[in-house]
């Protein structure tokens, strides 16, 4: 015989486990983006040509015969004159481990982080490789930082990826200096 709840329990775990998966993709997108890959390679030949080239020889190569697809415009950043406003918005990927509120959580809080000494919150414990690095937190210090943790001090424990944007970088640096005054 036909048992009318059997179904309905089926559909309901069927439909609230799709539910389920949908709010997670939802949450990570929040927290998480993802850049979209652009293949920049002409091919192993031609990289190795230009990993060799003087920084002349490329330019030449550029213009030359126009064989070269002319690169993308660059937008230029001025670091420090971001939008603080859309940095907080973009900051809200950083407050899974980072406050502004002198309290340390996965990472160090980052209220004061312009122009202070690198790996030097009190109570933080940081890795060999930042402790090591020395320096101070300056605009250009912080750009490169959050372009790509990983590159600027390998052996970091941070696990974010970056923010490859130039103007998401300064709005966030700009929101930074904004809780550094």
């Amino acid at each position: 015989m036909f048992n009318t709840m059997t179904l309905t329990k089926a559909a309901g775990a069927l439909l609230g486990s799709f539910l389920f998966f949908l709010l997670m993709a939802w949450a990570s997108s929040a927290l998480y983006t993802v850049g979209e890959s652009q293949d920049h390679s002409g091919g192993e030949h031609e990289q190795a040509d230009m990993m060799s080239a003087a920084p002349g020889d490329l330019l030449a190569a550029a213009e030359g015969d126009g064989a070269a697809a002319e690169p993308e415009a660059e937008t230029m950043v001025v670091l420090g004159d971001g939008d603080a406003a859309k940095g907080a918005k973009i900051f809200g990927k950083c407050k899974a481990c980072h406050s502004l509120e002198g309290k340390n959580g996965v990472g160090p809080h980052l209220d004061g982080v312009v122009n202070r000494a690198v790996a030097s919150v009190d109570g933080f414990g940081y890795s060999d490789a930042m402790k090591a690095h020395g320096g101070e937190w300056t605009l250009e210090a912080l750009n490169d930082w959050l372009a790509n943790p990983k590159d600027y001090i390998p052996g970091n424990k941070m696990s974010f990826a970056g923010l490859k944007k130039p103007e998401d970088r300064n709005d966030v640096i700009a929101y930074l200096q904004e809780h550094s005054n």
